[in-house]
């Protein structure tokens, strides 16, 4: 679960190829009722808000926004969901955002509340809540350097707690620990952190892995998991960590930390694991992703079950802090292996991929939303079980940013 705030970065770098299609027909298109829920940019040279429509599935037909979708208020959005609920909330740009709140009715989607909450950089559903944290990105002028966070509860609909946290403690080093995601793991919280020392994200501990754990509900600090084998974990509003069906959880590091905006890690994008009932980082795994993808680096990454995930992949030459991989590989996180996936577009032929996507967990399938430059936009279907991809469901009217399902 991530956010959609580099969506408009995605439209202004396709404008071009959209501006002959901009709703050049406006003839309304049926619905298409279901438990799938596609958030939709539609395509525009200014800043434009999301639309949100349905979908009975991945695998096949349309859906357009065009005479259909249930518009969003604010152009930043980012979804999670936990259960039958999803959480629409607006990213604020340092101020509060408003959260709307749906079920599904009959195929459609029903407003259950809406109201206002801080503008967050790490969320995620843990028990019936979701957990969400607005993390500092520079030192208080005075006084301890604190994150806020908050807790919504799926249950009412509404904020429940909230509280604050030492920023600073648990790095060690006198950095921030500025979250690249929360996750539960059995009853506590795992944070992964990069270290920084300021609005320019930059480090003096580029070869440092750190996870904060916290308890739940209280959110009191326990300890940090450490780990000099690789750089951070996961990228910014990117979620690093899953935990599989034994218990165990892995973690990807990117390797891109920067200094003086220059890529300063000395280690492998690589993957570890907290074996399932610790808090330390197992010293006999690690995965050199480098090695074992024969040249890529991981950015991004769907779980598909039975310790198998669709990654995106990036060639180590042209890895960045910020980019997100347009190649598609399948990681095998117990047999340390990674297969390119067939049948995806090629890189070149791309505009942007969706990074909020849906798997059943199955252990096979994974469904990602692709924008081409040919100005067509479709959910593709993969299949881990031979690192394949087809074409699934087609969108039209805009960009495909979320791809979620609600039970």
């Amino acid at each position: 679960m991530k956010s959609t705030i580099t969506k408009a970065l995605m439209a202004l770098a396709i404008t071009a190829v959209f501006s002959s299609c901009k709703k050049n027909n406006t003839d309304p298109v049926a619905e298409n009722p279901g438990n799938y829920v596609l958030a939709v940019t539609p395509v525009a040279s200014t800043g434009v808000a999301d639309y949100l429509v349905t979908a009975s599935s991945l695998d096949e037909g349309a859906v357009s926004i065009i005479g259909n979708g249930v518009e969003q208020d604010g152009t930043y959005r980012y979804y999670v969901t936990t259960g039958n609920k999803f959480f629409s909330m607006l990213y604020g740009q340092g101020n509060p955002g408003a959260v709307t709140v749906y079920d599904i009715k009959e195929g459609k989607l029903n407003k259950l509340n809406d109201f206002t909450a801080a503008t967050v950089q790490a969320f995620a559903p843990v028990n019936d809540d979701i957990l969400m944290v607005k993390v500092p990105r520079a030192y208080a002028a005075t006084g301890a350097t604190l994150a806020n966070w908050y807790i919504v509860s799926a249950t009412t609909n509404k904020q429940t707690a909230e509280g604050t946290l030492d920023a600073v403690l648990p790095t060690g080093n006198g950095e921030i620990a500025h979250f690249s995601w929360l996750k539960q793991v059995g009853n506590k919280v795992f944070a992964p952190y990069f270290s920084i020392i300021g609005r320019t994200f930059e480090t003096e501990h580029p070869d440092e892995a750190g996870i904060a754990v916290y308890s739940y509900p209280a959110m009191q600090y326990e300890k940090t998991i450490k780990d000099t084998r690789t750089s951070f974990i996961g990228r910014y509003f990117t979620d690093g960590l899953e935990v599989v069906e034994n218990g165990d959880t892995y973690a990807y590091s990117s390797s891109v930390a920067v200094k003086g905006g220059v890529l300063t890690s000395t280690k492998p994008s690589s993957i570890t694991r907290i074996k399932s009932g610790t808090t330390e980082f197992d010293q006999t795994y690690l995965m050199n992703f480098e090695t074992a993808s024969n040249g890529y680096v991981i950015t991004n990454w769907l779980y598909v079950g039975q310790n198998k995930f669709v990654a995106n992949v990036e060639p180590k030459a042209t890895k960045g802090a910020y980019v997100t991989g347009k190649r598609l590989a399948i990681v095998d996180v117990v047999g340390k292996t990674v297969s390119l996936v067939t049948g995806f577009p090629e890189a070149t032929t791309i505009s942007s991929i969706t990074t909020t996507n849906y798997s059943p967990k199955d252990g096979r399938y994974g469904y990602v939303g692709v924008n081409l430059t040919d100005g067509t936009t479709w959910v593709y279907k993969i299949d881990a079980s031979n690192h394949s991809a087809v074409k699934g469901l087609k969108v039209t009217g805009g960009l495909i940013t979320a791809i979620q399902h609600i039970k």
